[in-house]
């Protein structure tokens, strides 16, 4: 492996000496001259109705003399993509009318009774299949009207792209096979000088999949078909019960194209059935800076006021008997119940906050785009890893803080707590995948890579900053905690735990639900997600909704004389992690159409994955803000 791994690093040292430019790996372009090979590769087969993807030969399509996978990165592993050669030859600018695929022209391909069931299966399961030509996604144009006038309407059609093609498709209880596909691809003609040959650019890679009965595709000893008549044709029939004889044909068509290498992706991230709502998007950031704002207003003008009170040397006796959160200042720093769990808790939120500003910003300036595959998954597993040195320095400053001793002890609980909850499910979960034969099974080697990364990286990182952050001062607080606790007067109802978690996800919720949507589409029903530029914007705003509304649940907490404020916190700022779980159920039942068990089982499983690292990041980002808030408060007045 490191043998290999030296190899990679010098082919890559000596490319990078012949090149006169840097180019991003997966971003330079390839310039192709006439005639040249443009390879096809398979993806994958995908479904948003199993959720479970597959390897392109797990059916038995054509296969080429030799089947060759491309060396995949961490994220494409984990997102169930093989690549793999095909046997398509396509050539830059070169047609094809009707070409048979497999190897023996005139001789059909028989599916076996197995074979024919499973292929029949895929296509009731909806499944698509995913090719690429020049790292570019294959597309299938779909042209709709709009509701339009009626003279517009005849004028023009709106286009949309759907990621893939189908496999095929039911008519009754009948299936029918996409055996023959036409390839549509376009190229742009780059400026050269004179003398020299033109070179080509692929912008585009569309399919329009047909299904040709196998007696319609006249195919002669040269591997050479004729298409039937659009009208006359009949579809390919698939029968579950028996064996079917059928042909894979492909034909090649070339269009010039004025768009250029640079904006190639455009139309790819312009695929969703439901344009941008960037008036609803806007109306949802206005909203929260405009509930934000009052929010700040009502607090300082409160906070004023009691610190005016508070302080009056003249009005002691009558600030006595008033009941305030200045009353509760000798309680208001004992250290809570299991410090050194909650201290964990914060540290893997802490790594979680790090881990996602950094991938959002960087994928917003576009150096995690779709063309780079697995790159995002990969930079995100590669950061939690790393950022682990700042969970364990806040997690370790603040359990000195709490007063806690066994540092070694609260080390390992923050570097295994979160990161084994997370493992322990995926690996459940993957062991559902693997009955599948899917190809989103994580591989052993690479569950082993993981865990060598989770211990040969994260857990040192963790117990190095721990040890700094335990080494540290503890925080400064302001006054001096009594040796007796106070009692708790009786709290009111909506002063309830439950009830403040409602009361607080709402606001951090109304600040991201859309971008929730697209999120959800990108991973559920394979979409692309681009929106990193609104995203971060949608981030910055929870974390301003998030910390505001934990500032006014702990001070209404403090004013109620209750000073157990240290989990309730961290409880209620997570609080929209709720309204996420509510809205992912929602999501399954309104716009998914999954009815298998294991499917809704990894559906339910990794939203809860989602779920609880949201409920961290929330909680932690609305524990920091209301300990700074306590802290500055009580500093604030003058206690006796």
């Amino acid at each position: 492996l490191c043998n290999e791994r030296l190899r990679y690093l010098l082919l890559l040292l000596l490319w990078l000496h012949d090149t006169d430019s840097f180019y991003v790996p997966g971003v330079a372009p390839i310039n192709f001259h006439w005639n040249d090979p443009v390879e096809i590769k398979a993806v994958k087969l995908t479904s948003s109705r199993t959720q479970l993807p597959y390897e392109y030969y797990s059916l038995p399509f054509c296969q080429p003399t030799e089947i060759t996978y491309k060396a995949e990165n961490l994220g494409e592993v984990l997102r169930g993509d093989r690549i793999v050669n095909t046997p398509f030859q396509v050539f830059m600018n070169v047609e094809k009318k009707c070409e048979v695929l497999c190897n023996f022209p005139n001789k059909p391909v028989t599916l076996t009774v197995d074979q024919s069931k499973l292929m029949a299966e895929r296509i009731r399961e909806d499944y698509y299949v995913h090719l690429i030509a020049d790292n570019l996604p294959v597309a299938t144009r779909l042209e709709f009207y709009s509701n339009r006038e009626e003279e517009e309407k005849k004028k023009e059609k709106d286009v949309q792209f759907e990621h893939g093609y189908r496999l095929g498709f039911l008519d009754g209880n009948k299936f029918y096979l996409h055996n023959h596909l036409s390839f549509i691809l376009y190229y742009h003609r780059e400026d050269v000088e004179e003398n020299q040959e033109p070179t080509y650019r692929v912008v585009r890679f569309e399919v329009i999949p047909q299904s040709i009965k196998l007696e319609d595709l006249k195919a002669d000893e040269k591997g050479m078909c004729t298409l039937p008549e659009a009208t006359g044709s009949a579809p390919q029939e698939i029968d579950p019960t028996k064996e079917n004889q059928l042909l894979f044909t492909y034909s090649v068509h070339w269009e010039e194209s004025d768009i250029k290498w640079a904006s190639r992706w455009d139309t790819y991230l312009t695929m969703s059935d439901v344009q941008i709502h960037w008036f609803s998007i806007i109306n949802s950031v206005v909203v929260v800076f405009f509930l934000s704002g009052i929010l700040s207003m009502i607090i300082i003008r409160t906070l004023r006021k009691d610190i005016a009170n508070y302080n009056k040397e003249d009005d002691i006796e009558d600030t006595m008997e008033e009941s305030g959160w200045k009353l509760v200042h000798g309680d208001v720093f004992r250290p809570p119940q299991y410090p050194m769990i909650l201290s964990s808790l914060l540290g893997s939120g802490i790594q979680l906050f790090c881990m996602i500003l950094i991938v959002i910003f960087v994928a917003m300036l576009g150096m995690l785009s779709p063309s780079s595959r697995g790159a995002l998954m990969t930079t995100a597993c590669f950061l939690f890893m790393f950022m682990g040195v700042f969970g364990g320095f806040f997690a370790g400053r603040l359990y000195r803080t709490l007063k806690g001793h066994r540092w070694k002890k609260g080390a390992f609980c923050t570097a295994t707590l979160y990161p084994g909850v997370v493992f322990g499910i995926c690996f459940v979960l993957n062991c559902f995948i693997w009955g599948k034969h899917s190809s989103g099974a994580v591989p052993f080697p690479t569950m082993v890579a993981l865990l060598c990364m989770w211990f040969g990286i994260s857990l040192p990182l963790v117990y190095l900053g721990y040890y700094f952050g335990f080494r540290k001062q503890p925080y400064d607080n302001p006054v001096r905690t009594n040796q007796i606790p106070r009692q708790i007067p009786e709290q009111r109802w909506y002063m309830n735990k439950f009830v403040g978690i409602l009361m607080a996800g709402i606001l951090p919720f109304g600040a991201m639900f859309i971008e929730l949507f697209f999120i959800f589409s990108a991973i559920w029903e394979n979409q692309f997600y681009y929106l990193f530029g609104f995203l971060f914007l949608v981030f910055i705003i929870l974390v301003v909704s998030c910390s505001q509304i934990s500032i006014v649940m702990v001070y209404f907490q403090l004013c109620a004389e209750d000073y157990r404020w240290w989990w309730r916190t961290f409880l209620v700022s997570g609080g929209s992690a709720f309204y996420v779980l509510i809205y992912a159920v929602f999501y399954f039942v309104n716009k998914l159409d999954i009815v298998e068990f294991i499917p809704s089982l990894l559906y339910f499983g990794y939203t809860a994955l989602m779920v609880l690292s949201f409920w961290l990041l929330t909680g932690t980002i609305g524990f920091y803000a209301a300990y700074m808030f306590v802290r500055k408060i009580y500093a604030a007045v003058k206690i006796d």
